[in-house]
């Protein structure tokens, strides 16, 4: 049996203080949107229980642009969790405008506890929610 990940969607809002002084989203606004995208994604999926518990710092981004993205733009962000080793997670989010790819973003994450702020690894059960189990074939 093997799994795949369970995709989130997230629509992103321009701001007007993203376009930079070419007339397009600068490029530091990729970071910020692949954080919300990433922590909306932990929260639709994660039980309650394990949100209120666990934080979630990025470490580092590997972001490839694609095409520039505009003020007017409809954009959606889809999170993909890749894999869990420890207390990382590491991800991919595609940026998208209609079937456009504007950036892809790969990146890793520490899982903290929220009230320690030290480094936790998550139990099984959780990780499970982002994946979906397919059915070995017949």
């Amino acid at each position: 049996m093997t799994s795949a990940a369970i995709p989130h969607y997230h629509a992103i809002g321009i701001d007007p203080a993203d376009i930079d002084f070419m007339g397009h989203v600068n490029n530091a606004s990729y970071l910020k949107w692949v954080q919300e995208a990433v922590v909306s994604h932990w929260q639709r999926l994660a039980p309650a229980d394990a949100v209120a518990e666990h934080l979630w710092v990025a470490l580092k981004h590997e972001i490839t642009y694609r095409k520039p993205t505009f003020l007017d733009d409809e954009v959606i962000a889809t999170v993909l969790l890749e894999k869990v080793q420890g207390a990382r997670a590491f991800y991919e989010t595609i940026i998208k405008r209609g079937e456009e790819v504007l950036a892809e973003v790969k990146s890793s994450w520490c899982c903290l506890n929220a009230e320690t702020l030290r480094p936790a690894r998550l139990a099984q059960s959780v990780v499970d929610r982002f994946f979906r189990k397919d059915q070995p074939p017949i």
